[in-house]
């Protein structure tokens, strides 16, 4: 069967970014996801009454072939007739910071993230990441940025971590989470320039100028990640293939009793990242499932005995999660 697509960017310049509109029924957004979000420089989902949106940024008009491919195959993993793609040019730079403007701050557990659009939230007790995501991938809002929010939030209540590094930090949520909750020094580090800058700036933005520092990095191999080692806490939000890759590299840098959260994972795809990190003498430690994606909690093998208060680690739909809005 093949798809169809309304395609309103033909007369556009070379240099123009595409927007890839779905839309879907709930139980088909990891498929889709899955297809997509690999070859796509960001992907967003967004709830309309009793169906979702899902929207790809492509940096160029995306190739008819690959994605009548690409769509025909998600839809038969879901069950599903094959969607209506809107296939439209959009400003560079424009995008996600639309995008972001539509969106309430999101909670998990005393951790808030609200858009610098929105207003100052006060409250006792929460600890409050205020961001413009910009350019940079990352609102807070995606499956695999709330259960690594998820994952700091409990992990501050059993222990204090004084060196963290964010790999892969978007547009910083992760690392100023962390800064927050510990007061701690946090390297966050991202292949994008783009994505650094953004990072810098929000940092700027929550005055924790002190306390992270942004540079940019391929993996580990960044001399400000040689030179902070080893790590008490590793954040890396990234895909499955790179994290399995990694896995050495993570357990040189990380400290003998240290933690890692390791999200970007399919349910499908936990085996192998799982697998790879046991192979360097790591143990999990809690495992939150979130919309169909998996955040590890990982400890060296002699230390899990660490536990994570709070809820179940099985939390079904985004849009059961905690939300607020100020």
């Amino acid at each position: 069967m093949k798809t169809t697509a309304r395609n309103a960017g033909t007369a556009a310049g070379a240099d123009a970014l595409f927007r890839i509109s779905l839309t879907l029924p709930g139980h088909a957004l990891v498929p889709f996801e899955a297809k997509l979000g690999p070859v796509a420089m960001a992907v967003s989902t967004t709830r309309q009454a009793d169906h979702w949106r899902l929207d790809a940024l492509w940096p160029a008009a995306p190739d008819p072939d690959f994605l009548v491919a690409a769509l025909n195959a998600a839809a038969e993993a879901a069950g599903i007739g094959v969607p209506v793609a809107d296939v439209s040019p959009v400003p560079e730079l424009d995008w996600v910071r639309e995008g972001l403007k539509g969106l309430d701050a999101v909670r998990a557990g005393r951790i808030t993230v609200k858009g610098s659009h929105l207003p100052v939230i006060r409250v006792p007790g929460r600890i409050v990441v205020e961001i413009d995501a910009g350019p940079a991938f990352g609102t807070g809002h995606h499956a695999t940025t709330l259960g690594c929010l998820l994952a700091l939030d409990r992990l501050a209540r059993a222990r204090r971590f004084r060196r963290v590094l964010d790999l892969g930090c978007g547009a910083g949520v992760l690392a100023l989470a962390a800064a927050k909750l510990w007061r701690a020094r946090v390297l966050a580090v991202d292949i994008d320039p783009i994505a650094v800058a953004t990072t810098a700036a929000n940092t700027r933005r929550n005055r924790l100028s002190g306390a992270v520092r942004a540079r940019v990095s391929n993996g580990y191999r960044a001399q400000a990640i040689r030179a902070g080692a080893p790590f008490d806490l590793i954040v890396a939000n990234l895909l499955s293939e790179p994290l399995a890759n990694m896995a050495p590299a993570l357990a040189r840098h990380l400290a003998p009793d240290g933690t890692a959260i390791l999200s970007g994972i399919l349910a499908r795809q936990e085996p192998r990242v799982l697998g790879a990190h046991r192979g360097q003498g790591l143990a999990l430690i809690r495992r939150l499932r979130i919309d169909g994606w998996h955040t590890l909690v990982l400890g060296r093998a002699r230390s899990r005995g660490l536990s994570l208060p709070g809820p179940p680690p099985s939390l079904g739909l985004k849009s059961r999660l905690a939300r607020e809005r100020p």
